[in-house]
């Protein structure tokens, strides 16, 4: 009798022009964490649509055998009728509904009459939450809870329905090292339960840690499957990307000139409590062609000083001198600060940096509607040929420049962003979080873009939290902690050690 409660043989689905998987086969044994990595676009998730129904029976061609059985889903109901559930990297709660509504949505626990029991309904809740290690009270609404609370009540709503294969695509992305280390840890603690997992990961470090074997899918098919004990970083980059990544970092030779950009003595207050300083005296420069970081742990206030220098994007009672090549400049609003040479690409690029409704022509002209414009009306012909230039220099994988961006994968989704201000023709670009949610091959071609803006003499800005990337692309690294600027750095004489001695020095009480 095998041992697998999931076997995917040659799956093929095809949208419109493009073959998304090509004949993947693919075994999953019970009780095991099975990984799925392959770049952004590869094909990841439309296998686990099609494995939960998303994508029904007669949509695609090949078989699906769960626990032996050949099945045939017409919808996700189906699926999770035979106690397969899958999370979404976009987590799929009501925020103004309570944790206990939201775990038994659609499954409500009823009693006489076919009420709802709100006692047993917040009993059973109180119980799931305990098994995901949740303390919250499940009359809580979602909207008061954090974003990694909100991935375990995800996974509680799964539990609720007698999880079988769980499977959770991109878990991780959006939540920080406590809130990743306590989800993976509980991953390993379903295992022990008798749940098997999928999960889809680009953090390779992850999935050396949970998975008992990895399958690597590369342009829609499975390339090869990796068990544990030969799980290693560099055959797994080698199988995603279809080359040696030798350098994860491209060769940068710095060219720096003069000062471009000087910031002094900034300060800004939280937006609903102007007596919290957030961001505190925080002054920073940036020379022509250099690539400076910013290092700092999770609410140091990296983001929020970028989002109030950008046009007072975030914050209250701001203050502070902005000074570009020598003169004073003003960045009271958005408008201001991209006419004086500033631009900023957020690290939330699906609710800030995109308008996903909108296609990747309109997108890209989106800060600069102005070279567009005669009389008012934007120039379509011209619109066009712009972003269709862009499309082509920065490899933006779709059909055409009139595809909706919602529909491109994340790296590709980040070029767009990066498209959009780099034609904004700005002397300093932000980028806060440039390859958050990315593969490996789609954060080196980032990184490539980063050095080539360098080089035509523009001043980049680099915002992350991952202390490799920044020794392996800046010249010069600033420490940020509770607010404050803690020291700087030059890229010879910075390390993992020297960084997180800064960024953990504390205010003066």
């Amino acid at each position: 009798m095998t041992t697998n409660i999931l076997e995917m043989r040659n799956i093929t689905k095809t949208f419109p022009g493009v073959k998304a998987l090509s004949d993947v086969t693919l075994d999953v044994e019970r009780g095991t964490v099975h990984a799925i990595c392959g770049e952004n676009g590869a094909g990841k998730s439309t296998l686990m649509k099609v494995l939960s129904g998303v994508y029904p029976h007669g949509s695609y061609t090949g078989d699906i055998v769960f626990e032996g059985d050949v099945v045939e889903f017409k919808d996700i109901r189906d699926s999770e009728a035979k106690g397969i559930v899958i999370i979404h990297q976009e987590l799929a709660l009501s925020p103004y509904l309570s944790i206990a509504e939201n775990i038994f949505l659609n499954n409500e626990q009823t009693g006489p009459f076919g009420l709802i029991d709100w006692n047993k309904t917040n009993q059973e809740a109180a119980a799931l939450l305990a098994r995901v290690g949740l303390k919250e009270n499940p009359t809580t609404k979602i909207l008061d809870i954090g974003v990694g609370k909100q991935q375990l009540v995800e996974i509680a709503k799964a539990l609720s329905k007698r999880v079988k294969l769980l499977i959770l695509d991109e878990p991780t992305a959006a939540l920080n090292d406590e809130d990743s280390d306590h989800l993976l840890d509980l991953i390993l603690n379903l295992k022990e339960q008798g749940i098997t997992s999928i999960i889809i990961s680009h953090k390779l470090n992850e999935i050396k840690k949970v998975a008992d074997t990895v399958t690597v899918i590369r342009d829609g098919k499975a390339i090869e499957t990796i068990q544990k004990t030969d799980v290693t970083e560099e055959r797994i980059i080698k199988d995603m990307v279809g080359r040696d990544l030798e350098h994860r970092y491209p060769d940068h030779t710095p060219n720096i000139g003069e000062e471009i950009l000087r910031v002094e003595d900034w300060v800004a207050h939280h937006p609903q409590d102007p007596t919290r300083v957030v961001v505190d005296n925080v002054s920073i420069n940036v020379s022509a062609g250099e690539i400076v970081g910013i290092a700092g742990l999770m609410g140091a206030g990296r983001t929020e000083f970028a989002m109030s220098l950008f046009g007072h994007s975030y914050g209250s009672r701001i203050s502070g001198k902005v000074f570009m090549r020598g003169e004073e400049i003003k960045t009271r609003t958005v408008s201001e600060a991209i006419g004086n040479g500033l631009a900023y690409a957020t690290e939330d690029r699906k609710h800030y940096g995109l308008n996903l409704l909108e296609d990747i022509k309109r997108n890209i002209a989106l800060a600069s509607l102005d070279k567009l414009s005669s009389n008012g009306l934007v120039n379509d012909n011209e619109e066009y040929k712009v972003a269709n230039g862009y499309r082509s220099s920065m490899n933006i994988k779709a059909p055409s420049v009139l595809a909706k961006t919602s529909k491109l994968s994340g790296g590709n989704q980040q070029k767009v962003v990066l498209s959009k201000w780099i034609y904004s023709d700005p002397d300093v670009l932000i980028l806060d979080e440039p390859t958050r949610g990315i593969d490996v091959g789609a954060k080196y071609e980032i990184y490539a873009i980063i050095n080539a803006l360098a080089a035509q003499g523009k001043g980049v800005i680099v915002i992350s939290s991952e202390l490799p990337e920044l020794l392996g692309i800046c010249d010069r690294i600033y420490a940020l902690s509770e607010g404050r600027i803690t020291g700087q750095l030059p890229i010879e004489d910075a390390n993992p050690e020297s960084l997180l001695k800064l960024m953990t020095m504390e205010k003066p009480r």
